[in-house]
């Protein structure tokens, strides 16, 4: 039996859920027809579809006509939902695009087309609502291959013009037609599987009008594809059941899909529980299932749409985005830190719902398409969680891009640390959005680091300097990089990574882009008048078509921010005789970007989490270095060497190939331990005298730690877990996200060891865990511990501290009162979690405070820190 999966699209309101209908009745699906009006639809069972007569979730109907099994696709059509829709067409064979008689080819359709032409899928056309007064079929064709192409034909007629048009298409078919007369029913199949050719149908499907004939030809003119043996699927779509089991929509396509399968999924082993076909509301359970099959499987809770098992690949990134942000607002009963994981749940399922979490304001801020989405957001909160939310007025959700060609370096040097690297930023067409690619010669930058450092450039959301928005319409190229054989981990290149594309964009001219959209407005003459002024007065461009002596239509764009309300102005000044439909476009230049940059205040160099400059070591510490310095103080040469004659053009810029000169790291580190470190002598403990300001705890005043002698390395032994729940910061995060509060604590600890005063070693609890062993793990600069199963950390630290207190000195940071007194019985310090965390802030400030005094002198120069000998040694290199 032929295998078709096919997805019907439409403009809302073009009667697009009544063809479904109709096409599951004549297949024999279902009795009697539902209707949008009387809430019985076959395929709209939630809800607040019911109640808004709108589909909101794409759904899936399987039925079967003649020799051909179908599986039914049903997709929203409001422009709201449009990157639901967008999701779905990944997984298509053919598409069936749904036209009102009545409104012809709309915004929506001409967007709707193009995603139709960028997937690649063969469609099937079908011109609904025939029977209502006014509709000419002539004429529609006619905007058909005017609108969408000239290639869309009409399949439910014969004859000679039919042959001779269809004969047009492809050249093949052409030399067929000639030479016999005939076309074959192959040639047509290919024609449309290759997008040469459109089948149109016309009919009314509330009345059963033209649906058995498009039925008859669509079993006619498709063809089921051909899967390769091994396995590959594409996910499209996240659910939840009544029972809140999460449900993994995908296509097979390729090989079989079997229950107790294993699957990996971004590293991760996951088995298949069970294998669900749904059609409807019901579904019906298989142990196996071969290509060309869609289903939803459980036991999967590592994957997201869009994404590709087996030996499929992952799908790019949804065209459609949201372009709106709005703070949602709980009552005061209600913490948002605990309705954040919930509102994670929600957006698994509905993607291009992004949930944004304010870390300082403890706010929660969603991305949307539209207003519409926020009434279901709203809906669907109070149905699953019993809260009732509202939002607050909103705001457009700007991007940033540059307009110039710039260099970004970025340096990360701490003690014991190291890594610089070089982007090139160059900009791109409007709605290409982010490149990433290398050009590095393996003789610079092994490959394994350039690999390493592509990934830390895609693993995170750049932002941009002039508004803190996301960037976009860029590419950035890596040209150059270091690093140094025992000192360099993978942390470090993250650090440089993010510093140099930060440092870049300082660098270059920034331009901040704002959401544009596409819009169609119909309306009486008289009131074009008024139309004209209002879309000049919102920044916008139009053209005008007069449609007839009383109507006129205006097509055009203008931005977002300007346009969202227009409607309810629309429908007041034309007293609901105009008509505007609307659908986004894409971003472009900000209308009023100045105004919008003084409002949103933000301030690139005092953005902590995306710091602009870099850090170097000087005098055996790392120093902040900020942006417009940093290529005063690189490593590496500059990639970009600028023409005198003519600096404005980027052209002029040309690479220098001198890196053979430089002097290796090794061997400056070589000639400053012998010059400098060596002879410095034993360091005087300089006191802090300063008050630290905490909102915990009270301040504690430092013991002096005398050191014993004749004592190896010391060691300083982190009790993970409590220090996570006796930190403040560390608890609260913690409580969304244990792996991220672990993952913190590793960066802070990670960053006081470059100070180099101990060894660190965290030890975390793994007693619980069925079958795990003890491992020891180097994360960045420190000694990372999970404790096998049936051993607490608390054993591990009281073992370790025995067993080493004759060789090593020994500090233990827990705030464990039974472990307190057992590791002090083996002899090791104690640091209660307070002191300790105190201890790293006040190095933290004493850091900062050496970085500005630093900044305030002269910079030291190396040649004033060695004796005569070695600059002659540096001098003959």
């Amino acid at each position: 039996m032929k295998k078709i999966v096919v997805g019907i699209l439409a403009h809302v309101d073009a009667g697009k859920t009544t063809l479904s209908e109709s096409l599951f009745y004549q297949c024999g699906l279902i009795r009697q027809m539902g209707r949008v009006d009387n809430k019985d639809a076959y395929l709209d069972t939630f809800e607040l579809e019911k109640i808004r007569g709108i589909t909101i979730f794409s759904k899936q109907a399987v039925m079967t006509y003649e020799n051909t099994e179908i599986t039914l696709l049903d997709t929203p059509g409001h422009v709201d939902f449009s990157a639901e829709m967008e999701r779905t067409l990944q997984v298509l064979d053919y598409a069936v695009l749904v036209i009102s008689g009545s409104d012809g080819v709309q915004s929506h359709t001409r967007t709707l087309w193009d995603l139709l032409k960028i997937y690649k899928i063969p469609t099937f056309i079908f011109v609904n609502k025939m029977d209502q007064r006014g509709t000419d079929r002539k004429e529609l064709l006619n905007i058909l291959q005017k609108d969408l192409s000239e290639f869309c034909l009409p399949f439910d007629i014969s004859g000679d013009d039919y042959m001779e048009s269809l004969a047009f298409c492809d050249e093949s078919i052409m030399e067929s037609y000639l030479e016999r007369g005939i076309i074959d029913k192959d040639q047509i199949q290919n024609a449309i599987a290759n997008r040469k050719v459109f089948p149109v149908y016309f009919g009314s499907s509330l009345r059963q009008i033209g649906v058995e004939s498009f039925l008859e030809g669509f079993d006619l003119y498709t063809k089921s594809k051909i899967y390769p043996k091994e396995f590959s699927a594409k996910v499209f779509k996240i659910t939840r059941d009544d029972q809140g089991n999460r449900l993994t929509h995908i296509k097979i396509n390729g090989g079989t899909l079997s229950v107790k399968q294993v699957l990996k999924t971004n590293e991760i082993e996951e088995k298949i529980n069970q294998i669900r076909i749904y059609s409807g509301e019901k579904y019906e359970t298989v142990n196996e299932l071969e290509a060309g099959s869609i289903c939803a499987v459980t036991g999967l809770t590592n994957v997201k749409p869009g994404q590709g098992l087996g030996a499929q690949e992952d799908s790019i990134s949804p065209r459609l985005e949201a372009v709106l942000s709005y703070q949602l607002i709980f009552p005061d009963t209600v913490d948002a830190r605990q309705m954040l994981p919930k509102l994670r749940e929600i957006e698994e399922e509905e993607p291009e719902l992004r949930v944004l979490w304010n870390k300082i304001l403890q706010t929660i801020s969603i991305q949307v398409m539209g207003t519409v989405q926020l009434e279901i957001l709203q809906s669907i909160i109070l149905e699953r969680y019993q809260v009732d939310v509202s939002f607050d007025k909103g705001q457009i959700v700007y991007k940033e891009t540059v307009s110039n060609l710039s260099e970004g370096v970025g340096h990360f040097e701490p003690l014991r640390h190291y890594a610089e690297v070089q982007l090139l930023i160059e900009p791109q067409e409007r709605g290409r959005g982010l490149y990433f690619d290398s050009n590095c010669s393996e003789d610079i930058l092994d490959k394994n680091w350039q690999r390493l450092i592509l990934t830390h450039l895609k693993e995170k959301e750049h932002v941009g300097v002039l508004t803190g928005s996301p960037i976009t319409d860029i590419k950035v190229t890596l040209i150059a990089g270091k690093a140094h054989k025992k000192h360099t981990v993978g942390g470090d290149f993250r650090e440089a990574t993010y510093r140099a594309l930060r440092q870049g964009l300082k660098e270059a001219k920034s331009i901040l882009l704002e959401p544009y959209y596409q819009f169609r407005l119909e309306l009486p003459k008289e009131y074009i008048g008024r139309a004209m002024s209002d879309i000049e007065k919102m920044s916008g461009t139009f053209t005008m078509d007069q449609a007839d002596d009383y109507r006129v239509i205006l097509t055009g764009e203008a931005p977002v921010y300007t346009m969202k309300n227009y409607q309810m102005e629309v429908n007041a000044y034309s007293k609901g005789e105009g008509r505007l439909s609307i659908v986004v476009k894409g971003y472009d230049v900000c209308h009023n970007s100045e105004e919008v940059i003084e409002r949103m205040a933000y301030d690139s160099e005092r953005d902590i989490d995306n710091p602009t400059g870099s850090i170097f070591c000087a005098k055996g510490a790392g120093h902040y270095i900020p942006w417009n310095e940093v290529k005063d103080h690189m490593h590496l040469e500059s990639f970009l060497k600028v023409d005198n004659r003519s600096k404005s053009q980027p052209e002029s810029y040309q690479r220098e190939s001198s890196y053979e000169k430089s002097i290796s790291l090794e061997e400056i580190e070589e000639i400053i331990n012998k010059a400098y470190f060596a002879n410095q002598g034993k360091k005087k403990i300089r006191k802090v005298n300063r008050k630290v300001k905490d909102l915990y705890y009270p301040s504690v005043e430092k013991k002096e730690i005398v050191k014993p002698e004749n004592l190896g390395e010391e060691y300083l032994l982190v009790d993970g877990y409590n220090i996570i729940f006796a930190w403040p910061e560390l608890d609260e995060l913690a409580s969304l996200d244990m792996a991220a509060a672990r993952s913190k604590l590793i960066d802070i600890l990670s960053s006081y060891q470059s100070l180099g005063k101990f060894k660190i070693m965290l030890v975390f609890d793994a007693y619980r865990v069925e079958g795990r062993k003890e491992s020891l793990e180097e994360y960045q600069n420190i000694q990372v511990v999970f404790t096998a199963k049936a051993q607490t950390a608390d054993q591990y630290i009281e073992k370790f501290a025995y067993d080493h207190k004759k060789k090593h000195q020994i500090t233990v940071a827990t705030s464990d009162g039974l472990q307190q007194i057992i590791v002090r019985g083996a002899g090791a310090r104690l640091i209660s979690a307070r002191e300790f965390r105190e201890m790293i802030f006040i190095q933290r400030d004493k850091m900062s405070r050496d970085h500005l005094s630093h900044k305030s002198q002269n910079h030291s120069k190396l040649e004033d820190m060695i004796d005569e000998d070695s600059k002659n040694q540096l001098n003959k290199l």
